[in-house]
């Protein structure tokens, strides 16, 4: 090999490395961030705050039965007792649960004091 060649093969080798080195830290910046756009932003629930079997309990406002287990999330769960009777909106995440979902409230917005079934027309 003579030095002229092997100057070129280093000088090469030079050259492609920092493009391998620099594009890596992009394409893993790229890849953490997708999952964050991904994520879900939660969802929300409206009904009446009830407690059943020293749980608290989302109803549905038309025949007052039993829709979601409550959870607090990022407060107390005694945080519900102030809303019991009271129609309100949740927001958080619900998982599948038996006999029905739980849903980790993130927060909890009061849409009515009361809170009764609906009269059918």
């Amino acid at each position: 090999m003579t030095s002229c060649s092997a100057a070129a093969t280093v000088l090469a080798i030079l050259v492609a490395v920092p493009a391998v080195v620099v594009s890596a830290p992009f394409e893993t910046s790229q890849q953490e961030a997708a999952p964050k756009k991904e994520a879900p932003s939660g969802t929300s629930l409206t009904g009446c705050v009830d407690e059943q079997d020293g749980r608290y309990i989302m109803t549905d406002d038309r025949e007052m039965k039993p829709i979601a287990n409550l959870e607090a999330d990022g407060f107390p769960q005694e945080g519900f007792a102030k809303h019991l009777g009271h129609k309100v909106t949740v927001r958080g995440t619900s998982t599948p649960g038996d006999p029905r979902p739980t849903f980790k409230v993130r927060s909890i917005t009061t849409v009515s004091e009361t809170c009764a079934p609906q009269r059918q027309q």
